[in-house]
């Protein structure tokens, strides 16, 4: 009895395959860039300084609370503009946004820089 019908997931039958499949089409030139792929490492980056925020509240506690809480939330509203970046460079979403690059790039610099005003200001 199986309930997957005829989808190529079901064929899969390891996380181990999985991975390997993920890695194979993402490492493919032709369907991820190199532009990509450094947004996608910057993204690990804001990721990765996230937890480390996190973590030290965790251990050494909250006293500047407003320091605290402008960092993490510059870092979670960085990951998400990175993101939308990501989704509007991506060539296959050419025909969803319908924006060049340069634009979208410009309005990431212009977004980062409200962001930056808006905790410069929190914080204080």
């Amino acid at each position: 009895f199986s309930t997957c019908g005829t989808t190529s997931f079901c064929a899969m039958s390891s996380v181990s395959e999985i991975a390997t499949t993920f890695w194979n089409a993402y490492s493919d030139p032709s369907r991820t860039t190199k532009r990509m792929r450094l947004i996608d490492m910057y993204l690990g980056f804001i990721l990765m300084t996230g937890v480390v925020q996190f973590a030290y509240c965790v251990i050494f506690g909250t006293f500047p609370f407003n320091s605290f809480l402008s960092g993490f939330l510059c870092t979670v509203g960085c990951f998400v503009l990175t993101v939308s970046l990501r989704m509007q460079i991506n060539p296959a979403n050419s025909d969803f946004f319908g924006r060049s690059p340069e634009r979208a790039f410009a309005d990431y610099v212009f977004c980062n820089c409200v962001l930056f005003l808006v905790v410069m200001n929190f914080m204080g």
